[in-house]
């Protein structure tokens, strides 16, 4: 039987509360569902490098990694070596062990590097010595990748040249749900739009006070827009004083939900927002909240940064504008108005081109162009 190793260098989060924990589960339920379609086993190795390197023998001995066709590996935002409790790894050779073996075979490798945060000075929290042995090891860890891999993949076009690895560079479809709900219990018509916004709302660079400032514009006449903000309890309580009584003031309703309760307010949306400023790295950065948005059926009306914008216009998914107040509170205006075409949009196409399995079969596209079946 063909076989196909799903090779994830660190312990799979038992509680997937954010996207970076939540894909590489997601990829792994994909490749199973595309692997039963075809008659191929899907293996996952994961976990502590003790038990991946103890697992990876048992298989060798079994044979059965003996007919792999390809291999998917993912890193996170700590190099690969560092990922054991503790940050010490029990065993530093199983990731080139593992890999050695891949290449003997002739197995194609290819890596999903979700994030160069490390190289941007604004973003990357250590300082000094510890800043400078850190971004060595990131460093090396791109010349692993490039020493065995045979494809980068990457949340965007975009963010390939901050990827100092010498090899081909695929951008991969988002990965969304393969189940868009029907209708929405938004607005009545007459009545203002409802919109969401679910992310941090401790950081200027989110874009939530931006956001006020153009529904205040947008809202000046005509109420044409009502809007709910989700954030964590924690960072409410931690923002100041006068930009509660702000919230408070534009009759923003704030919800501290998550899952199935979210799920269910997104049903009484119309549509969302991502209001991020344009910088460098959110232009290449896919956030995980657009996925979300459109997984869920919603348009978005979001920021002219490169990767989203790309998505967005690229799928007819909602609007876009620029990082100012007057340019976002015309779209507004206008959203209120179109979201219906929007949403047919994103219920013919969103699951065919950016859906988990859409993303499974990029990656098998890829490495193999499609053959091996």
């Amino acid at each position: 039987m063909k076989t196909v190793l799903l090779y994830y260098p660190f312990q799979l989060a038992k509680n997937a509360n954010s996207g970076s924990k939540l894909r590489p589960r997601k990829m792994h339920e994909a490749f199973l569902e595309w692997g039963k379609e075809r008659g191929i086993e899907i293996l996952l190795l994961s976990g502590q490098s003790k038990d991946r390197a103890a697992l990876f023998e048992q298989w060798k001995s079994e044979g059965r990694l003996d007919n792999l066709l390809f291999c998917y590996m993912e890193n996170q935002t700590i190099p690969f070596w560092l990922t054991d409790s503790g940050h010490i790894p029990k065993q530093p050779f199983v990731d080139s062990n593992v890999m050695s073996f891949l290449r003997g075979k002739n197995v194609p490798v290819g890596v999903f590097y979700r994030d160069v945060y490390w190289k941007f000075d604004e973003l990357y929290p250590l300082k000094g010595a510890k800043k400078a042995l850190m971004q060595f090891v990131y460093r090396m860890e791109e010349r692993f990748y490039e020493k065995y891999c045979k494809v980068v993949f990457l949340p965007s076009d975009a963010m390939g040249s901050f990827v100092d690895i010498n090899l081909p560079k695929v951008s991969l479809p988002p990965g969304g749900t393969d189940r868009i709900p029907g209708a929405s219990n938004g607005s009545v018509p007459g009545e203002p739009s409802k919109a969401i916004y679910v992310g941090g709302i401790n950081n200027e660079d989110y874009g939530l006070f931006l956001l006020l400032d153009a529904l205040e514009k947008a809202n000046a006449d005509k109420k044409v827009c009502d809007l709910t903000v989700v954030c964590r309890e924690d960072e409410f309580e931690k923002l100041p004083a006068d930009k509660k009584e702000r919230l408070e003031r534009q009759g923003v309703a704030v919800r501290h939900v998550s899952g199935e309760d979210l799920n269910d307010l997104y049903l009484e949306m119309d549509f969302a927002f991502i209001p991020r400023y344009k910088s460098t790295y959110n232009d290449f950065s896919v956030p995980v909240k657009l996925v979300e948005y459109l997984s869920n059926g919603l348009p978005v009306l979001a920021t002219n940064c490169s990767a989203q914008e790309e998505i967005i216009e690229g799928g007819g998914y909602g609007l876009i504008c620029e990082d100012n107040a007057a340019s976002m509170a015309a779209a507004i205006s206008r959203m209120t108005g179109e979201t219906g075409k929007y949403r047919e949009n994103i219920k013919e196409t969103f699951i065919q081109n950016h859906s988990w399995k859409a993303r499974v079969e990029k990656v098998h596209e890829s490495l193999t162009g499609g053959g091996g079946l």
